[in-house]
């Protein structure tokens, strides 16, 4: 007997283990949440008059009515939403939809549109907890699983753009819960920006910033960043486009998404008119092969904007005044005289320059002039004066009698190195606007004027009608494409001295020789990009129709994302043979070294692109070898920073010798 009940009692405890464990899983059972409160846009529309709004007729409750024959359509055309106040927070597991019935493009008015949750009632933090990305049945619910692991009180249903919402059916399931914050929703493989601004106020200025909060979600929805922002408009031409071009300034100085600089300010590109949305990010991987001194770094990103989803846009550093961007010294009011008066300076010869504040038009060639920094706000007549006058001795000096002097001539005002650089990427990339806008920079107590960093790429890489086909034409771009006031003399000037064309000549080698700047290594960036962008760009160009239309500068109507990336790489490797001719380029033994790309960042010097086994050389600039190894894959060497000799060679005892600078 007492067998017996020792069995019995250790299977009721076993029960009970059982039960307790299970009780957290019955406490998150799934149901359909009850529509108690409705919460959304008051005005409605009666289609009777769509002149006049309605709070009687195809108004919010309609869409929690359980009846697939009626819906709710807002007066608004766009930013209007149908919601639900749980009372309390539920992490939701699914949602079911319907589109109107009564209207063929019932189904059609849903895509892009965006569940979100929130646990306050203006949604300002709120988190997309799913997006319509297919076209839903008529006539019945569409149920999709919600992976989103944070408990909301307030859910709610934003309609796309331009289409009054029009739903006419929702269900939200879940239960109750705060959950936690170990899963978001990404939309795709690209990181996830969500931006509201305050009574989702629209942006129409560039001068003045729109408060806010951002949440950027990435590391497939496991990492999440939250932080108040200002948003306002940039941009010139771009600025007038349908898809908008934003300047964001965050709380708070942070490494977003682990880019270099730790600061506030950064940029959301549009990329509007250009179909492979990676023009940009193609010239950004070739300033950092030409080893320009910075490069603005730039990741494709997601834009929702007050519950709506915008695009595919590059996430950008802005081009400003600070460590690990334009490092030159930082200024204050009080230096007027010299040295400080000297710099740092941050200036832009740019078309647009009247346009600005803080600007001048050179004495010699009427060359416009912004100065970027100080900005027009702290700048004292002392430091526009100086750097207005140091300007214009450089461009004088271009054209005196013995401009070509080493000593006295031009180069005592310029770099010559960043010159030859920032000019291959325009020339390789065959940017239209390359000198319409030229970023320069000067330091305390440095005559000489530094170029770069590069930007603005949109009509790059044959995308320009003004100057298709450019690898069909005799000239350089720059002598074809719009150029600020100017500035194309001073170029023009330039390479009537022989020994910079020489350099040209031989920096482009340099390059060739190296591997860097092979066909093969240009193209496998294109490709790379186009995989990194394929989930997206089927979603920007749903909520952009502009596939089969020229927008901007299209010189060709390609008819898809693959059609417009393959033109790209067309042109890559049709330029690299025109490149080729025009600077007289032959093939040395040298290169035949496999297209290994060298890196210099942060404390350490990167091999990249290896795909046969080379032997590298690092040593330091008094010949002393820090690293002597046989590789076969990707390394990356730590290092103090300094100037290195990296001789990379391979197998057959080819090799080829680079110079990198570790900051």
């Amino acid at each position: 007997m007492d067998s017996q009940w020792q069995m019995i009692i250790h299977g009721f405890l076993i029960l009970m283990s059982i039960c307790h464990c299970m009780a957290p899983l019955c406490a998150q059972t799934s149901e359909k949440l009850p529509a108690t409160t409705v919460i959304g846009t008051e005005l409605s529309v009666d289609y009777a008059d769509d002149s006049i709004p309605s709070t009687t007729v195809n108004t919010k409750h309609n869409a929690f009515d359980g009846d697939l024959n009626t819906y709710f359509s807002s007066f608004e055309r766009s930013g209007t939403w149908v919601g639900l106040d749980l009372g309390e927070a539920h992490v939701i597991t699914k949602i079911a939809y319907a589109p109107r019935r009564d209207y063929i493009d019932g189904p059609d008015r849903l895509l892009l549109g965006i569940f979100e949750g929130a646990n306050d009632a203006d949604f300002l933090e709120a988190v997309p907890l799913l997006m319509i990305t297919e076209l839903p049945q008529a006539d019945t619910l569409t149920a999709q699983v919600v992976n989103c692991s944070k408990g909301f009180r307030y859910v709610r249903y934003v309609g796309p753009n331009n289409v009054r919402c029009n739903i006419a059916e929702i269900e939200f399931y879940g239960y109750k819960g705060v959950g936690d914050d170990s899963q978001f929703l990404q939309l795709t493989n690209l990181p996830t920006v969500v931006i509201h601004t305050e009574e989702a106020e629209a942006i129409e200025s560039k001068d003045f910033y729109v408060n806010g909060f951002v949440t950027f979600i990435s590391d497939d929805g496991k990492t999440l960043y939250k932080d108040g922002l200002g948003i306002r408009g940039r941009g010139h031409s771009s600025w007038t486009f349908p898809k908008k071009p934003y300047r964001i300034k965050l709380f708070k100085k942070v490494n977003l998404l682990g880019f270099p600089a730790k600061e506030r300010n950064w940029t959301l590109i549009s990329n509007y008119g250009d179909k492979t949305l990676m023009r940009n990010l193609l010239a950004f991987d070739l300033s950092r092969r030409l080893e320009m001194v910075y490069t603005s770094v730039g990741i494709p990103v997601d834009l929702i904007l007050n519950g709506e989803y915008q695009g595919t846009y590059n996430l950008c550093d802005q081009i400003e005044v600070a460590f690990d961007r334009i490092e030159v010294q930082e200024m204050t009011p009080d230096d007027i005289a010299p040295p400080d008066v000297t710099g740092g300076y941050f200036i832009e010869v740019d078309a647009y320059a009247p346009e600005e504040e803080s600007w001048f038009r050179s004495s010699r060639l009427g060359t416009p002039v912004k100065i970027r920094y100080p900005d027009s706000e702290d700048i004292v007549m002392e430091q526009f004066n100086y750097i207005r006058t140091h300007y214009e001795k450089m461009e004088n000096a271009i054209f005196t009698p013995h401009y070509y002097d080493p000593v006295n001539g031009y180069r005592k005002y310029m770099d010559v190195e960043s010159f030859i650089r920032h000019f291959l990427v325009g020339e390789i990339s065959g940017n239209t606007d390359t000198y319409w806008s030229v970023y320069m920079y000067k330091e305390r107590g440095d005559e000489i004027f530094k170029f770069g960093p590069v930007w603005d790429f949109d009509l790059a890489y044959e995308n320009d009608f003004r100057t298709y086909p450019i690898n069909q034409r005799n000239q350089w771009i720059y002598q074809i494409g719009s150029t600020a006031d100017g500035f194309l003399d001073v170029v023009n000037r330039l390479f009537t001295d022989n020994s910079l064309v020489n350099s040209v000549k031989d920096t482009y080698a340099g390059y060739r020789n190296s591997g860097v700047l092979t066909k093969d290594a240009l193209l496998q960036v294109a490709d790379h990009y186009a995989t990194v962008l394929s989930q997206s760009q089927r979603l920007n160009f749903m909520r952009w129709n502009i596939m089969n239309r020229i927008v901007h500068g299209n010189p060709l109507i390609h008819g898809s994302f693959e059609n417009e990336v393959a033109n790209v790489k067309h042109y890559i490797s049709e330029r690299i043979d025109w490149m080729d001719h025009k600077l007289g380029y032959v093939t040395s033994s040298n290169a035949s070294i496999p297209a290994v790309f060298v890196f210099a960042s942060e404390n350490a010097i990167s091999i990249r692109t290896v795909s046969e086994p080379v032997h590298v050389v690092i040593a330091g600039i008094t010949g002393r070898i820090i690293v002597s190894k046989t590789i076969s894959h990707d390394v990356s060497f730590a290092v103090p920073k300094g100037m290195y000799l990296i001789t990379i060679s391979n197998t057959k005892g080819n090799q080829t010798t680079t110079k990198r600078i570790v900051r």
